[in-house]
């Protein structure tokens, strides 16, 4: 039971989790009001405005800085890391999605022309982020991780 205790009670990690629940259920009202259905994957799905991979990440980092300072090797390490998952979302992941998107796009002619090619799931587009969903997200982590260092 201390575990949970100890999880509970870890600030930073505390931080995290709410820039991360913060960026998905925006995400979720963002898809809603654009296409004007809801769809249950945006609560936990990957691409999208904002980016949950940056809110966490940047909660992350503030909450750091925040109880440890801009000179401390915690901060140091979350913020290497936000650097590199942000990157990651906006270069990998974001071609991977318009690979994607580019592979159905192709199966959907094959099964027009009546191919033999064997129907497939469809591979998941919404994988990566603009730079533009990657940039709110950050903005959104650093709120939300001041936010919750300042209540919790």
């Amino acid at each position: 039971m201390q575990f949970f205790s100890d999880l509970l009670s870890n600030k930073i990690l505390v931080a995290s989790f709410f820039g991360w629940l913060s960026a998905q259920v925006l995400k979720t009202i963002i898809y809603v009001l654009v296409n004007k259905e809801f769809n249950p994957e945006r609560l936990t799905g990957d691409g999208g405005m904002p980016s949950s991979h940056s809110a966490t990440v940047m909660a992350l980092v503030t909450s750091a800085c925040y109880y440890y300072g801009a000179g401390s090797f915690e901060f140091a390490i979350a913020g290497v890391m936000a650097l590199i998952v942000m990157h990651d979302a906006m270069g990998v992941r974001r071609e991977t999605g318009i690979q994607a998107k580019v592979i159905n796009n192709m199966m959907d002619w094959f099964q027009e022309l009546d191919s033999d090619i064997p129907a497939e799931e469809k591979l998941k587009e919404f994988v990566g982020h603009t730079p533009l969903q990657v940039l709110f997200g950050a903005i959104l982590g650093v709120i939300v991780g001041f936010i919750v260092c300042n209540l919790y």
